[in-house]
């Protein structure tokens, strides 16, 4: 699992830990770690033109020192100073001493460089890029040169993974120590490029509980239900399912299979499309309704294609059993409803719908995703999944980590996908697995399922996505083989 933390937590485990260890020993560390990245980048260092961005944080003083050991190993490197009066003194003298130099025109060895160092700003910074910095960044990023984020590319915010004004896009970020949540949540994970962590040595000095958890294989494995001997239908997880609608029948077709697809006992259908999901589903329980009297659920999924036709919602809010609320069922939601709930509730907005439950501007929701689904667990008493292009899982009360999941792709902004998503969420509920689980596992699943579908580069139909489900499936389970072998 990537976890990661605050500024101010990673700070302080720094201080613990450099409490223990001789002056200087935590940069060098740090630098030795992002030396040997660049070197790797690189392929070959001898010769290799390496150009340092240098601002006046302690990032900076970690290229300086990174910058020097590349030189002393034959890189030409260039350091461009952004605030020479609040250059660290140490890494400068480190790299002129190894035989780099202070660049006199910075567009002139950017123009040829072949990787640049971003140290412009630390974990600390916030408002986008100072004006001064603008047009060497700019400079940067035109370049041919790989581009190198030194702990968190400069310009975006640590702790929110906002961007609130210009940024550096780098092709790949070194960690220090930890992740921080601006790198694994949009916009700002869209600038670091691929990460890679560093060990510091300050995982015993973080706390137990990360701010932002990001599962792996191995993790949803773990948490998969898996059938045994004496599984039967129930045992499995029945899932109803309120979909769909005379002008939206594709929406409960879609929401079905992924609901079967993600490995429901059997799925309980109400709703004005039956004809379509019996004709492609017929192993599904068809039912005319009201949803109470469909006969027993373990899980409700109520929402996808209802168009105006919502009033399913509000009686199987009622209900007591886990109950996923996605697209139209979530136009009249009640806040009060929903937190008197006594069975847990998952809400499953993408941006624009958010933004109509807390009232505010879409272009404010995705901006500020992690604050916008904390906000909407707390109001509304219930785990929230946002999605988009990183998805985001939060649950109501806030003890536990807010979860981002690394397995998106842009080919699952198709019509449909949440539908699907929405049927194998309330699949893994209907199974037994909570709130904050079930909305984790399915959207890994869902997003290593569109991998698959698209693997070849091509467009793909939210169908194929669900048709991939098993697919996925089997790529966690292979985990948990190789675990338990």
């Amino acid at each position: 699992m990537r976890t990661a933390y605050r500024v101010e937590t990673v700070r302080t485990a720094e201080e613990e830990l450099m409490a223990q260890l001789p002056e200087g020993a935590l940069m060098q560390r740090a630098a030795a770690g992002l030396a040997a990245a660049c070197a790797g980048l690189l392929g070959r260092v001898y010769g290799a033109r390496v150009v340092l961005l240098i601002g006046s944080g302690a990032n900076g003083g970690d290229a300086l020192y990174a910058g020097a050991r590349l030189a002393r190993r034959g890189a030409g490197v260039s350091a461009v100073l952004l605030a020479p009066d609040r250059t660290h003194p140490g890494g400068l003298a480190a790299l002129t001493g190894a035989g780099g130099r202070i660049a006199d025109d910075p567009f002139e060895v950017l123009a040829s460089a072949d990787l640049v160092l971003d140290g412009i700003t630390g974990i600390g910074g916030s408002g986008g890029l100072r004006p001064d910095a603008v047009p060497v960044a700019r400079a940067a990023r035109g370049s041919n040169a790989v581009v190198v984020a030194v702990d968190l590319p400069s310009g975006v915010e640590a702790d929110s993974g906002e961007v609130r004004g210009e940024a550096l896009r780098a092709d790949a970020t070194v960690a220090f120590g930890a992740y921080k949540p601006g790198l694994l949540i949009d916009p700002a994970r869209e600038y670091a490029g691929t990460v890679r962590l560093v060990d510091i040595g300050l995982e015993p000095h973080l706390p137990s509980v990360p701010e932002i958890a990001a599962l792996q294989h191995e993790d949803v494995a773990l948490l998969l239900p898996e059938p045994v001997g004496e599984s039967d239908k129930y045992r499995r997880g029945v899932v109803g399912i309120a979909a769909g609608s005379a002008r939206y029948p594709g929406a409960a077709v879609l929401a079905v299979a992924g609901a079967l697809r993600g490995g429901a006992g059997a799925v309980r259908y109400v709703g004005h499309a039956g004809e379509a999901v019996i004709a492609r589903f017929p192993e599904t329980l068809v039912h005319a309704g009201p949803p109470a009297k469909a006969g027993r659920v373990q899980a409700w999924v109520v929402g996808p294609g209802l168009g105006d036709e919502t009033g399913a919602v509000a009686e199987i809010l009622a209900s007591d059993v886990p109950v996923l609320v996605d697209a139209d069922g979530l136009r009249p939601l009640d806040a009060s409803a929903v937190r008197r709930r006594s069975a847990p509730t998952l809400l499953t907005p993408h941006a624009g719908e958010a933004a109509a439950l807390l009232g505010v501007d879409r272009a404010e929701v995705e901006a500020a995703r992690l604050a916008s689904v904390r906000e909407l667990a707390s109001r509304y008493g219930a785990t929230v999944l946002l999605k988009g292009s990183t998805t985001l899982v939060a649950a109501p009360d806030g003890a536990l980590p807010v979860r981002a999941n690394p397995m998106g792709t842009p080919w699952l902004a198709t019509a449909g996908s949440g539908d699907v998503l929405a049927g194998l969420t309330g699949s893994l509920l209907a199974a037994g697995l909570g709130a904050y689980d079930a909305g984790s596992v399915a959207a890994y699943l869902h997003g290593l399922a569109a991998r698959h579908a698209s693997a070849k580069g091509v467009p793909i139909t939210s169908y194929e996505v669900g048709e991939a489900l098993p697919g996925a499936w089997r790529d966690v389970q292979d985990a948990r083989d190789v675990r338990d072998a």
